[in-house]
């Protein structure tokens, strides 16, 4: 009977040897498609954020009258009046396709049980794009600010007014679509943080 029992040990104890590197495997799967998940929800965030600030944008005109001198004299603000509210509008549709393409594709590769990103090119590629938007979208957000501060405080030494008291909503539109640029902006910093965080993992 002891002699019968012997086989029946060693193959249990060889069983368990053999679950150990089977269970660290299924552990880091696991801590990879949790990090996949962050990385697309990252990026439907930055589109969403991206399609916001592009929709507030173009809906920012309102008309009205303003006074100089005693004068009332109409005025009328709409975003294509500044170029650099139209380059911020011009950043934000790139970005918005941008996170879509790289979520859609993504999406697709999860679904398939695939990694998000397959290989080293394809990661250096994103992060380049990640980086160049960005930057794009701070260079976009900053000159749009300098423009808004202008409209809120006026000219001194000068009788052009505060615009933003009779154009109040257009302001209002123009600041808030400035703020989720920056947010998008963030987004995307966070994103390319991943990127150089997976090469010098892979």
């Amino acid at each position: 009977m002891v002699s019968e029992q012997k086989p029946a040990a060693l193959e249990c104890s060889g069983s368990t040897r053999m679950s150990g590197p089977l269970v660290g495997d299924g552990e880091k799967t696991n801590r990879r498609r949790r990090t996949e998940v962050m990385l697309l929800i990252l990026r439907g965030l930055c589109m969403g954020s991206s399609v916001v600030s592009l929709s507030l944008m173009i809906t920012a005109k309102q008309s009205s009258s303003v006074s100089i001198y005693g004068f009332h004299l109409p005025v009328h603000s709409k975003w294509t009046f500044s170029p650099s509210y139209e380059f911020l509008v011009g950043v934000s549709v790139a970005v918005a396709a941008h996170s879509l393409l790289q979520l859609l594709i993504g999406t697709s590769r999860f679904l398939r049980a695939s990694s998000v990103i397959p290989s080293r090119k394809h990661a250096w590629v994103i992060f380049a794009g990640d980086q160049a938007f960005a930057y794009a979208l701070m260079s976009a957000g900053s000159a749009a600010s300098g423009v808004t501060n202008l409209n809120r405080t006026g000219i001194r030494h000068t009788p052009l007014p505060n615009f933003c008291k009779p154009l109040h909503k257009f302001c209002d539109h123009v600041a808030i679509s400035i703020a989720f640029n920056f947010i998008s902006c963030f987004l995307l910093a966070t994103s390319a943080v991943h990127d150089v965080i997976w090469l010098s993992q892979h």
